[in-house]
């Protein structure tokens, strides 16, 4: 059997088997007898005569993937702390009070900073999208500064809430400024135990720590039990683990850590080393030029690198028929 029959073959078993053939959208009627190359598409019956010539071009791999209808990906589930009929950790954001106080943008308007973290999230999704996020972590997005009170905080908190907001995506959040954590205190959440319990004490899952929140598909994990080995833990195997844990056991999950500050802590540059993104929030009018390049220097060998300026002086974007003006 030649090529050619062996690849009409597969296409009438793919038929048989419900695969829906797009024959329109490759530019030939279902009763056409065809070779499938990469520079045309030939319909007459002596097109089989021509096989010998043309068989080279044709692969039965290729037709199954050019015609085979694209698989349905799943929804990602937040991550919750629901195993073994035990139920999850619940934690309630009051939305209104947070909105008051400043700690977090609402996602249901169409403010200027609320349309600034729906702009910062695009390019950071398209690449933890990648078909190769899993082994470049591109789903691991660490959020830090250069220095304290550069508003890294409040933007790892609204981007979370932001990448939420998305139709098939999840976040976990964690607290990873393990020497000033300041997630839960920002969203008025007792302290509890998180990340470095996690990586001391072995027998604990993440399961057992994980914050389901009011959000149905953000997830948040505290930043843990103070410990004077935080550097030497986020640079341990355990973290290894963990990191990989997340890539393999919620490979739909966006995990946004809101790190250390770069130029203070050892922490901040051993956890940059280990993500695939990482997001340098600068304040505007703030932070020295210098100071800024440090940062910037000791990210150098992190492959994805973005920036944010924070707190510049901005007039509110005029709003009208529902789109955002800049």
């Amino acid at each position: 059997m030649s090529i050619v029959e062996r690849a009409t073959k597969r296409l009438e078993e793919l038929q048989r088997a419900g695969v829906s053939v797009p024959w329109a959208a490759a530019g030939i009627s279902e009763g056409d007898t065809f070779v499938h190359t990469k520079a045309d598409h030939r319909r007459s019956p002596e097109v089989v005569a021509d096989a010998a010539v043309t068989a080279a071009s044709v692969s039965v791999r290729q037709l199954e993937r050019d015609f085979a209808a694209p698989p349905v990906r799943p929804l990602p589930k937040p991550i919750l702390a629901s195993v073994q009929g035990k139920a999850p950790i619940e934690v309630t954001l009051n939305f209104e009070q947070l909105e008051r106080s400043g700690r977090v943008v609402s996602t249901k308007g169409r403010s200027v900073v609320a349309e600034e973290f729906r702009r910062i999230k695009r390019p950071l999704l398209k690449n933890a999208r990648h078909r190769d996020a899993r082994e470049t972590r591109n789903g691991l997005i660490m959020v830090t500064s250069a220095l304290p009170r550069e508003g890294k905080t409040f933007c790892a908190i609204n981007l979370a809430l932001s990448m939420a907001s998305e139709i098939d995506t999840s976040v976990l959040l964690i607290d990873a400024d393990v020497v000033r954590p300041e997630v839960l205190n920002r969203l008025d959440i007792p302290a509890k135990k998180g990340l470095l319990d996690l990586l001391t004490r072995p027998e604990l899952d993440l399961s057992d720590l994980v914050l389901q929140t009011n959000v149905p598909k953000l997830s948040i994990l505290s930043a843990g039990t103070s410990n004077t080995l935080s550097t030497e833990l986020l640079a341990s195997e355990a973290m290894e683990r963990f990191l990989d844990s997340l890539m393999t056991r919620y490979p739909g999950q966006i995990v946004i850590f809101d790190g250390p500050p770069l130029l203070v802590t050892n922490e901040a540059s051993v956890l940059a080393s280990r993500v695939g993104q990482v997001i340098m929030v600068i304040e505007s009018e703030g932070t020295p030029r210098t100071t800024v390049e440090q940062a910037f220097a000791v990210l150098e060998s992190c492959p994805l690198v973005m920036s944010v300026l924070n707190k510049a002086p901005v007039a509110e974007a005029a709003l009208a028929y529902g789109y955002y003006y800049r």
